[in-house]
C-alpha cells in the first residue's frame, strides 16, 4: 500500500487564547527562569557547603539536577507553542524529546524511592547509618537510577519511532507526549501499548509502593519515640521529601487516571503543566522553604560573597 511517511509534526499548543499569548509566554518564562535558579542553587549550595554533604543532600542535587533538566526539556518548545499558532518539530525530534521526558520523570521516580530508602534508614536503623549509606552505596544508587531510567524508557523510544506515520501529523498538545503521538501511528501500536504498560511498572509503580511502604515503617518507627521532641525531630527530616513526593505522584495519578477520551483536552494539558512545570519549580520552593541548613547554607554563602562573617539568625 502506498503511504505518505510523515517527518514533521505539529504541535498546537494552547488553543482559544490567542488574546493572552503574551501573557502565558511571560508567566512561562518566569516560572522556567525561577526553576532554574532555584534548581541551580541547590546544586550549588550541596556542593559548596561542607555542612550539606550528607546522603540526603547528595540526592537532593541529583533530583535538582533531574528536574533542572525535565523543565529545560519541555518549558523552551511550549514557549515557541505558546507564542506561535502551531509549532513544527522534526519526527526525530518529537520522539527524541518523548525520550528524555520519560527518562528523566522516571529518573525522579527512582530518585524519590532512593530518598525514602535513605529517611528510613535515618529514622529506624540510625545506628548504622553511616555504615549502609557510606559515600560508594550513594554512588551507586544515584548512577543506577539514572542508568535504569534512560535504559528503560530507551525501548519506547525506539520502537515509537520505528512506527508507519502516514498522517495525520497534529498533535493538539504542547510537547511531544506518547499518548498523542501514538494516535498519529498508522500501524499497529498494541505491542508498544503493552510495552508501555509493562515498563511502567518498574518505572512508575514499584518506586510509588516502595515510597508508601517506607513511610509507613518510618510513621510506626516515629510513633514508637517516646518524646514528643523526639518525634517532632523526627518527622521534621522527613517532611520536605514527603512533600516533593506528595506533589509529584499526585499530578502522576491525577494525569494517569483521567478517561482516555480526555486525553487531549484542555483538562488534560492542565494536568501535564502540573508535573512537567510545577513539580520542578515547587522541589526547590519546598526543600529552601522548609530545610534550615539550605537556609543556613544559603545565608552563609551570602556572608562570604560579602565578605562578612557567617550569621547563625535563620
Amino acid at each position: 500500500m502506498n503511504k505518505t511517511s510523515v517527518n514533521i509534526i505539529y504541535l498546537l499548543g494552547f488553543q482559544n487564547v490567542h488574546n493572552y499569548r503574551g501573557v502565558l509566554f511571560l508567566i512561562f518564562l518566569l516560572l522556567y527562569v525561577v526553576t532554574i535558579l532555584g534548581n541551580l542553587l541547590i546544586t550549588f549550595l550541596v556542593s559548596w557547603s561542607h555542612n550539606l554533604s550528607s546522603p540526603m543532600y547528595f540526592f537532593l542535587s541529583n533530583l535538582s539536577t533531574c528536574d533542572l533538566l525535565l523543565t529545560s526539556v519541555i518549558v523552551p518548545l511550549m514557549m515557541s507553542v505558546t507564542i506561535k499558532e502551531k509549532m513544527s518539530i522534526s519526527l526525530p525530534g518529537c520522539c527524541a524529546q518523548l525520550y528524555f521526558f520519560g527518562s528523566l520523570a522516571g529518573t525522579e521516580c527512582f530518585l524519590l524511592a532512593v530518598m525514602s530508602f535513605d529517611r528510613y534508614v535515618a529514622i529506624c536503623d540510625p545506628l548504622h547509618y553511616s555504615s549502609i549509606m557510606n559515600f560508594r552505596k550513594c554512588i551507586l544508587l544515584a548512577f543506577w537510577s539514572w542508568f535504569s531510567a534512560f535504559t528503560l524508557i530507551l525501548g519506547i523510544a525506539v520502537n515509537t519511532c520505528k512506527q508507519d506515520f502516514c498522517g495525520p501529523n497534529v498533535i493538539d498538545h504542547f510537547f511531544c507526549d506518547g499518548a498523542p503521538l501514538l494516535k498519529l501511528s498508522c500501524s499497529d501500536t498494541t505491542f508498544l501499548e503493552i510495552q508501555n504498560i509493562v515498563l511502567g511498572i518498574p518505572v512508575g509503580y514499584i518506586p510509588f509502593l516502595y515510597i508508601t511502604a517506607t513511610y509507613i515503617s518510618i510513621a510506626i518507627a516515629i510513633l514508637r519515640i517516646p518524646t514528643s521532641t523526639g518525634r517532632q525531630k523526627a518527622f521534621y527530616t522527613c517532611s520536605s521529601h514527603l512533600s516533593v513526593v506528595s506533589t509529584y505522584y499526585g499530578t502522576l495519578i491525577v494525569s494517569t487516571f483521567f478517561p482516555v477520551k480526555d486525553q487531549l483536552s484542555n483538562t488534560k494539558k492542565a494536568v501535564s503543566l502540573l508535573y512537567t512545570v510545577v513539580t520542578p519549580l515547587a522541589n526547590p520552593i519546598i526543600y529552601c522553604m522548609r530545610n534550615r541548613e539550605l537556609k543556613k547554607a544559603f545565608l552563609q554563602f551570602c556572608s562570604y560573597v560579602t565578605n562578612k562573617q557567617p550569621t547563625n539568625n535563620y
